[in-house]
């Protein structure tokens, strides 16, 4: 049986696909501000599913400097268009430099300030082809709630800090945090309208599929 990858090979698997200038100066904001946003391999992926699902609508929750925003928005077509939430507008200001500097238009950039459970319920049922999670981990099973009625079907949820540093699968370690990711990961997992996966990429991103039924 396979016991894992060696810390090289997790390395390289990670920085497979580089970031340029504009992510570089992203993450240096982020650190100044204290924000820690998703690692290389999380937005490689995040871009992945944008652009297998042809994204034209996502939702972020968790701004940042927009690193996790502008990975996204590289992968959905070029009208796509990321409604993205954060408590922080000092935060969201950051991001809208790093989105121009990325040369993406600003009409496909929609900064909402606030909590998310106060913004989310306020968008379109059934309009969004991705939804990204990266705010309140003690949030993370009501940003669920809210993704599958955002979500058309066949559109796709990922929570990022789905290992929440090594003590998701570790049972002894019960603090509220880690238990409110490990209960998410639980639900998406079981749940009859989701086809999840775990991704090992940075701090693990749970991603799960909004399943067509009948009704949908």
């Amino acid at each position: 049986m396979a016991t894992g990858l060696k810390p090289a090979s997790w390395a390289y698997a990670e920085e497979f696909v580089s970031e340029d200038d504009v992510l570089a100066t992203a993450r240096n904001r982020a650190a100044e501000v204290g924000v820690v946003p998703i690692g290389s391999g999380g937005g490689a992926a995040l871009r992945f599913l944008a652009a297998v699902t042809e994204a034209r609508a996502a939702v972020e929750i968790g701004t940042g400097t927009g690193v996790s925003g502008l990975w996204m928005l590289r992968g959905m077509r070029p009208d796509g268009v990321l409604t993205t939430v954060d408590t922080e507008g000092e935060h969201q200001r950051l991001a809208k430099q790093t989105f121009v500097e990325a040369g993406i238009q600003p009409q496909r950039v929609r900064l909402i300030p606030g909590a998310a459970l106060d913004v989310l319920p306020r968008l379109t049922d059934g309009h969004y082809d991705l939804v990204f999670c990266d705010g309140d981990k003690l949030e993370y099973s009501e940003y669920l709630t809210e993704a599958l009625r955002l979500l058309k079907p066949g559109g796709i949820v990922a929570f990022d800090n789905a290992l929440w540093h090594d003590r998701v699968a570790d049972p002894a370690q019960r603090d509220a945090e880690t238990v409110s990711i490990r209960e998410l990961g639980k639900t998406v997992r079981d749940h009859d309208m989701l086809l999840p996966v775990m991704l090992p990429v940075g701090d693990g991103l749970l991603v799960a599929k909004k399943v067509w039924t009948p009704e949908t």
